[in-house]
């Protein structure tokens, strides 16, 4: 129980460094190739916040815990969607370009979309049991690589404002440094903090299916927390929203599509309640940037999506 706590402490800070480390490398490196940072997020910052989600998914499905590896990657994009966002604009409200109200967030939209027919074969007559087969993963895989082809065709340089001077520029070096070092800071820290309270929760007699839905998925997210509220302490409003975004996607388009190819994965405890409530909690993301005040995810929606979250982390309690 002790060496647990001490790794869950340690774990924390690493992450809350990683995180600091990886926004100032990123950020560093957008304002040298005067790359706009939602980009920078949709890809560096939420690929590699991704990792323990990929690392968690690929383990999962090789070892046949299908659940766990789909379990995982829902668990993870509901707390992204309403727990990040809602504490990064609690923290500070969150300014929504336009592109990402028309383009980025509906992106997600149809990610939930295609996944929730991809994992419907009872209902569409595809077969007697509900799961993302390989033909499914070579699906999101091929959306993935559409994403990707959009992400690099908006990554042109910027042509608003001056650029800034050679010397007020982070070298290029410590830009890949920082990235580096903290994106390996927040996948170990983020590795051991999940160990940890897996450890501290087993002892405490609760069982493997809460750890699953709670516990791995948030612990796996706590990178794109750290990371999100950072940027947003750091006045990189844009940076915050690329990264869930962009998590969201690899997720469900690189992860799965990656899991399912390597083996065919039942969806067995994952339903479509849970489906259908990532699909509304993107919905809710949406409206919360369009409406209220207009492109600016205000403190009482960041608070709206925290509750959305407590509520379904609290059926999800009461049903086991």
């Amino acid at each position: 129980m002790i060496l647990n706590i001490v790794l869950l402490v340690v774990g924390l800070v690493l992450i809350l460094k990683g995180a600091d480390f990886l926004t100032d490398g990123a950020s560093g490196l957008a304002r040298r190739f005067r790359i706009s940072p939602l980009v920078i997020g949709l890809t560096i910052v939420a690929f590699g916040t991704s990792a323990p989600e990929l690392t968690v998914s690929m383990v999962s499905s090789f070892h046949g815990s299908a659940g766990m590896a789909i379990g995982n990657v829902v668990g993870s994009n509901l707390f992204n969607t309403l727990m990040i966002v809602g504490v990064t604009s609690l923290v500070a409200p969150i300014v929504v370009t336009k592109g990402t109200l028309s383009k980025e967030i509906p992106l997600c939209i149809l990610s939930c979309l295609v996944l929730l027919v991809c994992a419907n074969d009872v209902v569409l007559g595809a077969g007697p049991v509900n799961m993302l087969s390989r033909a499914d993963g070579l699906l999101l895989l091929c959306f993935f690589a559409i994403f990707l082809s959009y992400t690099f065709a908006i990554a042109r340089p910027s042509e608003n404002g001056e650029a800034e001077t050679p010397d007020a520029l982070l070298p290029l070096w410590r830009c890949l440094v920082y990235i580096v070092g903290g994106l390996a800071a927040l996948v170990l820290g983020g590795q051991w903090f999940v160990d940890a309270s897996t450890g501290i929760a087993r002892s405490l007699g609760v069982s493997d299916a809460v750890i699953g839905l709670t516990l791995v998925a948030m612990g796996t997210s706590l990178p794109e927390l750290a990371t999100s509220v950072v940027a947003a302490l750091k006045k990189n409003p844009e940076m915050a929203v690329g990264n869930v975004i962009g998590s969201n996607l690899f997720n469900v388009f690189f992860v799965l599509g990656a899991s399912a190819t390597v083996a065919p994965l039942p969806l067995g405890g994952i339903g479509n309640f849970d489906l259908c409530y990532l699909l509304g909690a993107c919905v809710l993301l949406f409206f919360a940037g369009a409406y209220y005040r207009e492109r600016t995810i205000t403190r009482p929606e960041g608070g709206l999506l925290v509750v959305a979250y407590l509520v379904y982390t609290g059926y999800l309690i009461y049903q086991l």
